[in-house]
């Protein structure tokens, strides 16, 4: 249970699209509009493991025309983002809106992120530690993903609340910006590569 602990604490602290975009409304619209987002965040990824772990996830993915249409709207989503991200200029970039984001944002976001859907798939089919029910792992492992999952979001969160309130010189928040970007790009060439 602890190497299942362990593997949910190291796959979920990784910059992905939901931790960046927590960070990113965080930044640009504050604590209250953050957690509203956080919570959509929290559905949504919730939403996604019940399909991996019911297996609905399986059937829709299988159909081909499908998984290529979420998998095109994930590429296009992270591309955009990445785009953002370099393009802001001498401002950290995150993610930036007329309106804030809310609850809705965060479970389309995770409806369509491929590390949504790998991290479950990896954590709900692997890492098995109570062989003599399918069930209570189950349950357990929603307990353990859903403990360590809410405080970091709500790190990266803070992360992007404080970052977005620090007078930074113009060459500082490019290079975050730059390195933000770089990453993101990282999540969709993985992504590219696992498609293939």
């Amino acid at each position: 249970m602890l190497t299942f602990a362990a593997a949910v604490f190291f796959l979920l602290i990784t910059p992905g699209p939901g931790v960046l975009t927590v960070a990113g409304v965080g930044s640009g619209f504050g604590a209250s509009a953050g957690t509203r987002y956080l919570w959509g965040l929290f559905i949504g990824t919730n939403l996604v493991a019940l399909g991996v772990v019911s297996g609905l996830a399986a059937v829709v993915l299988a159909d081909e025309r499908i998984r290529t249409i979420l998998f095109g709207l994930s590429v296009m989503y992270l591309l955009y983002l990445a785009a953002r991200i370099a393009f802001a200029g001498s401002k950290i970039g995150f993610i930036k809106r007329q309106n804030a984001p809310g609850i809705y944002g965060g479970i389309a976001l995770q409806i369509i992120n491929p590390k949504a859907y790998a991290v479950n798939t990896a954590l709900f089919t692997g890492f098995l530690f109570w062989p003599s029910s399918l069930g209570v792992e189950t349950v357990l492992k929603f307990a353990i993903i859903n403990a360590i999952w809410i405080p970091i979001h709500f790190v990266w969160l803070h992360f992007g609340i404080k970052l977005g309130s620090l007078d930074l010189p113009g060459s500082t928040h490019r290079k975050i910006n730059i390195a933000m970007a770089l990453s993101m790009l990282a999540v969709v060439a993985l992504a590219m590569v696992a498609q293939f």
